[in-house]
């Protein structure tokens, strides 16, 4: 139980410990306050990709865009392709403030046109057109059940399945 002496002589420490808060509360800038911080709000001297989390209508846009511009590129006569981030680990930086790991800047095409990367563009491609058709009709589901939409597709050659996290989406 603290008594009214241990009180009284508590009491300068306690304004000095209010008085380091309130100082500490009134150098945060008011933009931020209540808002999470952010690569942008960081400025560091890479540029980096942030995994953020979007509202289905906000995907079912960005996919729309994406796929607008494969059908643009196409009428052109340019074939198309996907930029796809790159996750080797020289493509990797740590964030100590956001206490993450996020992808630089650097990515590797997924072309159509290519042998090499024709089977990815089309998983990829595929994958697209399943979270489009999940967002429009607000359902939400695990890879695995992705995975089983459509099996075949993902199955190397040999009947094998591919690795999802880095064949198929990476």
């Amino acid at each position: 139980m603290i008594t009214r002496k241990v009180l009284i002589k508590l009491e300068p420490l306690l304004q000095t410990v209010l008085a380091k808060v309130e100082a500490l509360a009134a150098a945060i800038p008011t933009s931020n306050r209540g808002r999470a911080l952010t690569l942008a709000d960081l400025q560091l001297p890479v540029l980096c990709q942030e995994v953020v989390d979007k509202a289905e209508d906000s995907v079912l846009s960005e996919i729309e865009v994406a796929l607008l511009r494969v059908a643009a590129s196409i009428l052109q006569g340019h074939g198309f392709a996907y930029a796809i981030p790159n996750r080797s680990k020289g493509n990797q930086l740590f964030v100590p403030e956001l206490d993450r790991i996020v992808l630089k800047s650097s990515s590797s095409q997924r072309d159509f046109a290519s042998t090499s990367t024709c089977r990815k563009a089309v998983i990829t491609t595929r994958i697209l057109q399943l979270v489009h058709e999940l967002c429009s009709k607000r359902i939400h589901v695990t890879k695995r059940d992705l995975f089983y939409t459509d099996v075949k597709l993902f199955e190397v050659g040999t009947g094998e399945v591919t690795q999802w996290g880095g064949d198929c989406l990476g």
